[in-house]
Order: C-alpha cells, then structure tokens, then sequence
C-alpha cells in the first residue's frame, strides 16, 4: 500500500485498517475534494462506474452500509431484502458520523462504528480496480473490487436502482 504521510486521523484509521488486512490498496490524495462520486470520478480520472459510494441505512434497529457503483442509486427496499429487514431508508446526516465514524461525503466501508452489515452490488466485481472514499473529502483508495469485499467483510447483493 502506498500512504504519504502525515494523513489526518479519519484517513490514518483507514490505512490502518487496510494494512492490518493486508490488503493491496493505494491512498491518494486530491486537492480538487471528493465529496460526490463525480468529483471524485473526475479528480481521479476514472469512469464513475468505478467509484463507489458507501450510503448509510437505517433499517430501524440496525445499520446497513451499502456499496454501489458511482452511476447508480441504492435501492431502498432491495438494501431492505439485502439486510432481511422490513425497510430501509437513508440514514440522516448527524447519523452518520455517529454511525459509521466518517462525515458525510467522506465515507469509508471500513472500519465502522456501528454498522451491523455491509451490503455491496454485485456489479462492482466486473471491474479490475474500484476507488472509495477513505476517510476524507480529499483522500480515496484504489483497490480491486475482491479485496474491497473481502477487506470490508461485504455480502455480495443486487442493491442498485435498475438505470432507465
């Protein structure tokens, strides 16, 4: 893995997290910030595809990450049918902090605070490297999808709006 050093605490705990997985992953820094898919797409200069944005659900009693690709929306009732819940729904802002750890637009699937299950579509395994958040609205790393899921203990899942 490839850190430049000093990283603000978020990001530290990240990086930690990817190399006491032993995971092959890069951190890159953006000066442009990340904090939607596009401008990460575009800072990175990848297809959208590849970025993936980690969303929050609340589920009632329990937190539900789920991973999507950049192009798409979660689907709600399929994050539901996922995590065997009744419903799920968008987890507010100040939810978030407190939930998984991260700010809103900094999200990173790991490590969370209180997250019981982390969903990811199934569509991000097709490509050879994906980009996520990693602590910051200026850092994300690259990994391929595999480690992403094993690294994130994500369940494999069809949690993406069908694109019309």
């Amino acid at each position: 893995m490839t850190v430049i050093l000093p990283l603000p605490e978020p990001v530290e705990r990240v990086a930690r997290w990817l190399r006491e997985a032993g995971a092959e992953a890069r951190i890159e820094e953006f000066t442009a910030g990340t904090p939607t898919a596009q401008d990460a797409a575009s800072a990175i200069g990848c297809p959208l595809d590849q970025v993936v944005k980690s969303l929050l659900f609340d589920c009632g009693d329990r937190f539900v990450l789920a991973l999507v690709p950049g192009d798409r929306r979660a689907d709600p009732a399929k994050v539901a049918k996922a995590a065997s819940v009744a419903r799920a729904r968008v987890a507010k802002g100040d939810q978030v902090l407190q939930i998984t750890g991260f700010e809103p637009g900094a999200v990173a699937p790991f490590p969370l605070k209180r997250v019981d299950l982390v969903v990811g579509e199934k569509l991000l395994l097709q490509h050879h490297i994906v980009w996520i958040g990693a602590g910051s609205q200026h850092h994300m790393a690259g990994l391929t999808p595999q480690e992403l899921f094993r690294v994130a203990r994500a369940v494999p899942a069809d949690v993406a709006q069908n694109l019309s």
